[in-house]
């Protein structure tokens, strides 16, 4: 069924009202320009600047004096001539009383004399005393066939305009760059496909990553949701082997493979602040090769009524349009505690968040990190949900060595130079961010000598430093407590031998 199909039923059911929010404004009047024709039916439409004009005939003189809002539609309450009437941005006249009892009086006189008021803008709210009277239609997104037609065309377009030359682009990045570009409209994506190919004349994977980027920023709400494309480094974190392995396991369904209904939903991270949950949320997202969306629980909040859930609902949708993508629910906690003055509004949060994880469709993978598990509602953490809780321990003395390698790595140095071992141990209870520090910290004290760190500099500006594990001590060993036996460590538990460290054997415990 086509859009011009969908938009003739509504209108063929007497409905006197139409409200239309697109930015597509010439797709729109195109829209019923066809219609017009079709049906052999006028049309007109309306603008402040240019008044009345009849669209379906060639070269129609706009009635200029007809650019006031209340003088139009006073003009279409007297006319008598049925047609479709094409309101653009008619929104911020929609407060004064005159217009909206005109709105009224035209609408209730349709039996009498089919007029139809189509409001076309941004954003629209009906004003209370006509809602009864109106009805949404909403323009199609394009599909993949759609969007590949779209990309067809631009390409021809673009050949014929430089006379001949060929478009370069790969099967892979023409597939990629239609299935990113789902969930934008036809006029946004037809201006990305042109952008991207008149650059260069071709279209290549860096292409689809710029066409990426570009889209979030079309769809992010208000920054409400942080974007990063380029995940693939953020596989390179040591230890968090459970977690990994887990993931790899159902990648296939993860990335859209099997039977939808058994997609893999989610997982939470749970942890002291500061001991490795965030390069564990960013670790999954590297390991699948998806975009990351960062959504801050904390920002979601809002002094208007409503506003808050309305923010949480604009970044769900932008996750599903983004898929497949990895969720990251940041501090999930601060927006759904109970028990304290907000509690009402948690409870509506609470309400929309599980709505929208029970019924989506998208494989949008959720990553939701938590300090405190006691604060979040049962419903959100129960078996159905999500599919596993992972609890993020401090790294013990194996992954402390792999830590120190990747960071030495990272600032030109070469590991083998350096006593790992050692270094592992002096830094018994620091977190993977307290090691890179103590590398970066050793490099700052080396410098100024005129010298490369060592491995006594290191374990001298670790010693300058007290771990996590003295800081936040009484914290872990309540975090340990409830999570032996509710949890699945992320880091795999190192064998027990003769002579290893006792403080190297904590997960699960």
């Amino acid at each position: 069924m086509t859009e011009l199909h969908d938009l003739e039923l509504l209108l063929g059911s007497a409905t006197p009202v139409l409200l239309i929010e697109s930015l597509e404004e010439p797709r729109i009047v195109a829209l019923f320009t066809r219609l017009a024709l079709r049906l052999q039916e006028p049309a007109f439409c309306w603008t402040l600047t240019d008044g009345l004009r009849r669209i379906e005939l060639d070269g129609a003189t706009p009635q200029r004096d007809l650019a006031a809002a209340t003088n139009v539609l006073r003009h279409i309450k007297a006319t008598s001539q049925r047609g479709v009437y094409l309101l653009l941005d008619l929104h911020p006249f929609l407060e004064e009383p005159v217009n909206v009892r005109l709105i009224k009086e035209i609408a209730q006189g349709y039996e009498q004399l089919p007029r139809t008021l189509v409001l076309v803008s941004h954003a629209l709210t009906a004003p209370q005393e006509v809602r009864h009277l109106c009805a949404r239609f909403d323009l199609r997104l394009p599909d993949r066939n759609r969007l590949l037609s779209l990309i067809r065309e631009e390409a021809q377009s673009w050949q014929h305009g430089v006379q001949g030359r060929r478009l370069r682009a790969s099967r892979e990045a023409v597939e990629r760059l239609s299935r990113n570009l789902l969930g934008v409209t036809e006029s946004d994506a037809r201006r990305l496909i042109r952008n991207a190919i008149r650059k260069d004349g071709a279209i290549t994977l860096d292409d689809v990553r710029e066409v990426t980027k570009a889209k979030y920023e079309l769809l992010s709400p208000g920054g409400l949701l942080g974007f990063e494309y380029d995940t693939a480094s953020f596989a390179e974190v040591a230890g968090l082997e459970n977690l990994k392995d887990w993931i790899a396991r159902r990648r296939a369904g993860l990335l859209g493979g099997g039977d939808p209904a058994d997609r893999p939903r989610g997982i939470m991270l749970l942890g002291v602040q500061g001991g490795g949950k965030s390069l564990a949320a960013k670790a999954v997202a590297g390991q699948l090769g998806l975009p990351l969306l960062r959504m801050d629980f904390a920002g979601l909040y809002d002094k208007y009524y409503g506003e808050t859930e309305k923010n949480l609902r604009r970044g769900l949708q932008t996750a599903e349009l983004m898929a497949p993508c990895v969720l990251w629910m940041d501090e999930i906690e601060k927006g759904l505690a109970t028990g304290g003055d907000h509690d009402g509004l948690a409870q509506r949060v609470l309400g929309t968040l599980l709505t929208w994880m029970a019924e989506r469709q998208a494989s949008a993978f959720i990553v939701a990190t938590s300090n405190d598990i006691a604060q979040l509602p049962a419903e959100l953490v129960r078996k159905g949900r999500l599919d596993e809780i992972f609890f993020v321990d401090l790294p013990d003395a194996g992954v402390r060595r792999e830590i120190f390698a990747v960071h030495l790595r990272r600032r030109g140095l070469d590991p083998d130079g350096f006593d790992l071992d050692s270094l592992a141990q002096s830094s018994e209870g620091f977190t993977g961010a307290g090691i890179e520090q103590a590398v970066v910290a050793a490099r700052y004290a080396a410098s100024a000598d005129g010298a490369e760190p060592t491995t006594a500099v290191i374990r001298d500006e670790l010693s300058r430093t007290q771990p996590l594990s003295v800081v936040m001590d009484a914290q872990i060993d309540a975090l340990r407590s409830w999570a032996a036996g509710r949890t699945v460590a992320a880091h795999r538990e190192p064998p027990v031998t003769e002579g290893v460290e006792t403080a190297a054997r904590v997960w699960g415990h």
